[in-house]
């Protein structure tokens, strides 16, 4: 009898045990919602990689006058064509110039026109968009009419036609640019608020009588921003192919300021003599894109609360 009573009363109860990844995200949740996103972008490793990748060119760009060793401009007689080497790292061009200095000031116009197109292009759209899905009638009827237009041509053709009308340079490529992403944030921004206006918070702000535009701006977009940031990435690898594509063309950023483009236009004529004059701006150019690519894949993953649960 005493033999069962000790064998009951002695098994322990022993608690569960808690992992260290389910330490480390319990942790993760307990961070600020933009603290969250980045370290779940840390923890993939393409979405480190790609964030890593663009932190570095930025960095490179915004640097280029300390760490270019010439001047992107600046010739070297009888230096033409010269191989990569001790002098010039990743060779020089046709005219004697460093390609490396000239890499290194061409992603300052990469950058900008992508950042500049894609913050007019959201900026704009968004908010048309956010005032056409929540309106609603004719205003979303003509709004969405217009962007419907937009989209019937391609964003190519309609870059090379702003740029016929204000000019060739770099800024108005960014306009152009601009102009040509406007449709995808504004009809990404209505779909998204014809799924959350008829939310209870959004009635509820109603019943005590906030104003259409408080009820824009400070509870509908912020419930709205998550596909909104995908965007945004992939906006901004599109601008910046885009802007090397139209400087290829001649309607870009011009001679004698570098451009990715304008290299990669310039070396046709000396492929066979000179490869590596169109190869280090190809290279920069698709390690930026892919980089924008993974960071932008990333970003989905770690903005989307079934996979964040996860993690």
């Amino acid at each position: 009898m005493s033999s069962s009573a000790s064998t009951v009363a002695s098994p322990l109860i022993t608690p569960p045990r808690i992992h260290a990844g389910q330490r480390q995200g319990s942790w993760v949740r307990r961070q600020r919602p933009w603290v969250q996103v980045l370290l779940r972008i840390t923890r993939n490793p393409m979405g480190a990689f790609g964030l890593a990748i663009v932190l570095l060119m930025a960095f490179l760009a915004i640097l280029a006058p300390v760490i270019a060793p010439y001047s992107p401009v600046a010739q070297h007689p009888g230096q033409e064509l010269q191989p990569p080497g001790a002098q010039f790292w990743l060779g020089s061009d046709d005219l004697g110039r460093d390609l490396f200095s000239r890499i290194l000031f061409g992603a300052r116009v990469s950058f900008v026109v992508g950042i500049v197109a894609t913050a007019l292009g959201a900026g704009i759209g968004v908010s048309t968009g956010l005032v056409s899905g929540y309106t609603g009638g004719w205003i979303d009827s003509v709004i969405m009419r217009f962007y419907d237009a937009l989209l019937a041509f391609p964003g190519i053709i309609i870059g090379i036609a702003v740029i016929s009308i204000l000019g060739p340079s770099t800024l108005n490529v960014a306009y152009a640019l601009a102009i040509g992403g406007m449709p995808f944030f504004a009809r990404l921004m209505r779909s998204s608020v014809l799924s959350e206006r008829e939310r209870d918070y959004v009635y509820a702000a109603r019943c005590i009588g906030a104003r259409d535009g408080r009820i824009m701006f400070l509870h509908l977009l912020p419930n709205t921003l998550a596909p909104l940031l995908v965007q945004l990435s992939l906006a901004m690898g599109f601008a910046v192919l885009a802007e090397a594509g139209l400087s290829f063309l001649g309607l870009g950023t011009q001679p004698p300021d570098p451009s990715w483009g304008t290299m990669l236009n310039d070396s046709r004529a000396y492929l066979r003599e000179a490869p590596w004059y169109g190869l280090w701006p190809g290279v920069a150019l698709t390690v930026l894109l892919v980089a924008l690519n993974y960071l932008s894949d990333a970003l989905r993953d770690a903005l989307d609360p079934k996979r964040a649960n996860l993690r």
